[in-house]
């Protein structure tokens, strides 16, 4: 359970980048801009993340081609991690044995793609405003301020880059105005500068051990009963996602997604390990807030970069549906 707390803890860290929805003209046209930026444009560079006393160095390439969005993830200080994405699908690297691992399950990107349409939601729950240009890693880049209406989520400040809209800086902005994490380019190249050799990641070419998604596809969530759900959301929240995954020879774990049109809340439920002991009740690793419990025999984990009372409200009310 600790192994996977920490692959989803640094799934959440690779792809907690917001999206929005129309709240004012110009606002909506620049995070437009940025979601196609981030989707569409050859970028590569060095970017920090900050999380309290941890400073994390990453290096980035992202390409696009005939085949699609390809990109690297590198981890410059710190434990070696890396992950690539492409459309073979996700890979990531860890530790010094260099061991490959495939997760479906997990973020696709450190900058996903960001879908604009269908999520109209999120100005209910957020207020979104277009501030002054400042430089970021040598680029002038407007500032946006994505503020929560209420106690059940995080803050954003982002900065995008003034001519493409690239995402340069986001800040993560917690209840009571305080920064719980940061992330700035240090440096950055885009377009025919970026040099596609570094999209070769160290461990490709060993064994790779995998979990595929089997029975229900993300799509099928709006027409599936899940066999387990949340009774109780927070305000703006819904059902975006389920998935069945295949977590041995004999078990099947299940993975439901709950957002409010920006942040995502994933509850996990599995077969418990007989050989070891569940630690019950909440847990903190870095931004990411999770809750673990046993439910009729199955182990619950919910876990997202939301608020403690966000984790509990619909971690407590998980349960299995009565067919």
């Amino acid at each position: 359970m600790k192994a996977r707390l920490l692959l989803l803890v640094f799934g959440s860290w690779l792809s907690a980048i917001p999206v929005t929805a129309r709240c004012d003209d110009d606002v909506y046209e620049w995070l437009d801009r940025m979601s196609a930026a981030m989707s569409q444009m050859h970028y590569q560079g060095t970017f920090v993340y900050v999380q309290g006393d941890n400073v994390e160095t990453v290096r980035i390439t992202h390409v696009v081609d005939e085949k699609g969005s390809h990109e690297r993830l590198m981890s410059v200080s710190g434990t070696p991690r890396e992950v690539v994405s492409d459309a073979e699908g996700v890979r990531w690297i860890a530790g010094e044995d260099r061991t490959v691992m495939a997760d479906s399950t997990v973020g696709r990107s450190f900058f996903p793609e960001l879908p604009m349409g269908g999520i109209a939601e999120a100005a209910v729950s957020y207020q979104f405003t277009l501030q002054d240009e400042q430089r970021i890693a040598n680029h002038s880049a407007r500032r946006i301020e994505i503020q929560p209406r209420d106690q059940y989520r995080y803050g954003y400040r982002l900065w995008l880059e003034a001519q493409s809209g690239l995402l340069l800086q986001w800040e993560l902005i917690g209840t009571k105005g305080q920064s719980l994490a940061k992330l700035m380019f240090t440096e950055l190249k885009m377009g025919s500068e970026v040099d596609p050799s570094e999209l070769h990641a160290s461990g490709e070419g060993k064994d790779t051990a995998q979990r595929k998604p089997v029975a229900v596809s993300a799509e099928s969530a709006s027409k599936t009963r899940p066999d387990w759900q949340a009774g109780r959301l927070p305000p703006g929240f819904r059902l975006t996602s389920r998935r069945q995954n295949d977590a041995g020879q004999e078990a099947v774990y299940e993975h439901l997604v709950y957002s409010d049109g920006i942040v995502a809340v994933s509850v996990y439920v599995e077969p418990q390990d007989k050989g070891s002991e569940l630690v019950q009740g909440m847990s903190m690793m870095g931004t990411t807030n999770a809750l673990t419990r046993a439910v009729n025999g199955e182990v619950v984990t919910v876990l997202g970069d939301v608020p403690v009372a966000t984790i509990k409200m619909i971690g407590e009310s998980v349960q299995p549906v009565r067919h």
